[in-house]
């Protein structure tokens, strides 16, 4: 099972297995990791799930999508080469090991 490790700003880490094919939010979500909020289940209609993702995994992630980029409008203090929405990022094998930084606050 691949590995996503969630860092809250204060450097605490959350390491958690994930299956392949589950979102990182949902595997944030169903973990209890805080700072991770995906109030709209998953449905790239909110920017609830924002992080920023580790500049070592950004060509190793999908880019992201038309909706995507326009949800990252209302995030909080978005990275536009780094900030990722959670549920769009679908865990693999290829991703064991992601490594994303959560921001100090969600909207």
């Amino acid at each position: 099972m691949p590995t996503v490790i969630f860092i809250e700003p204060d450097g605490a880490e959350y390491p958690i297995a994930v299956k392949s094919g589950t979102t990182a939010r949902d595997a944030a979500v169903n973990n209890g990791v805080p700072g991770i909020d995906g109030d709209c289940g998953g449905e790239c209609a909110c920017a609830t799930c924002h992080v920023y993702v580790d500049t070592d995994w950004m060509d190793k992630i999908p880019p992201r999508e038309d909706m995507e980029e326009d949800m990252l409008d209302f995030a909080f203090e978005p990275d536009l080469s780094r900030s990722r929405l959670t549920c769009q990022l679908t865990v693999s094998d290829a991703l064991d090991g992601l490594i994303v930084t959560m921001p100090e606050r969600q909207i």
